[in-house]
């Protein structure tokens, strides 16, 4: 089985503050990271080859060259080959484009390895963005069918892949043939971690970096011209003030208490 993993390198949310002047990211001296979700995609798809030795992870990133430091990662935890792609024309991408994107680059990695991909993993959202939508894009943008919150992936013994997919009520088993994409939620496990040798490994490989032209990217439809979301205004919510505690002597003074000072802030 052929499997693409689709990453994202995104800061470190558990240390990220927002600017109380500019309400943006405050993205200085913020380790990135490869998004959780990803990490938990790229988990299952090791999985998978660690029962199919003749299984393929090819890793697939879109982002500045910042970026090569998360796929080394991702190859030291499981990946066979990783692909970048970085270009300016692809810039300030929503959902839309960014889908778009990874779909083109997708074909292209297609012919470069020789190979065709039988399923496509995602996390299940970034944790910057958390819209959840790249995954379900990228199937549309490829016309191929689609599980979203997959808890559990394997492949079937007629070339099928068979999903455990998580509901708000328990887990319906799915059964989906390939090509397929599939969206990963949080299981009951954790990604693994790097020996040494392979980390060594990984350090040392050499990561194509694809741009616009090498993917045939219509630049109408990438970047910020691609990508009909604006985001208008950032802001932190404004902090909630303490409640006022009522405490008189009786109960019935402490209703009164309350209704007078209701009655002078107009609400009754």
């Amino acid at each position: 089985m052929n499997i693409l993993v689709c990453i994202k390198q995104v800061p470190d949310t558990t240390i990220i503050k927002i600017d109380p002047e500019t309400n943006t990211l405050m993205r200085e001296g913020v380790p990135a990271i490869v998004s959780p979700f990803d990490a938990y995609a790229l988990e299952a798809a090791a999985r998978i080859k660690d029962k199919d030795k003749d299984t393929k992870i090819v890793v697939l990133s879109m982002g500045p060259e910042q970026a090569l430091a998360a796929l080394k990662e991702c190859l030291s935890v499981g990946g066979d080959k990783a692909y970048l792609v970085s270009d300016r024309a692809c810039g300030g991408s929503d959902t839309l484009a960014t889908g778009y994107i990874l779909s083109q680059a997708k074909e292209k990695i297609e012919e470069l390895e020789g190979i065709k991909f039988d399923m496509l993993m995602f996390g299940k959202q970034a944790i910057d963005g958390d819209t959840a939508q790249v995954g379900p894009q990228v199937a549309e943008d490829l016309g191929i069918p689609q599980v979203t919150y997959a808890w559990e992936v394997w492949p079937t013994e007629d070339g099928k892949v068979r999903v455990k997919k998580e509901l708000e009520e328990g887990f319906e088993i799915l059964e989906v043939g390939c090509p397929c994409a599939v969206t990963v939620t949080k299981p009951d496990y954790e990604p693994r971690f790097p020996t040494i040798k392979s980390k060594m490994a990984a350090n040392k490989a050499k990561i194509p970096v694809l741009n616009a032209a090498d993917c045939g990217l219509d630049v109408e439809r990438s970047g910020l011209k691609g990508s009909p979301t604006k985001v208008k205004k950032s802001f932190t919510p404004p902090r909630k003030e303490g409640g006022l505690k009522i405490k008189e002597e009786t109960p019935e003074e402490s209703a009164q208490k309350l209704y007078d000072l209701l009655k002078d802030k107009g609400v009754i």
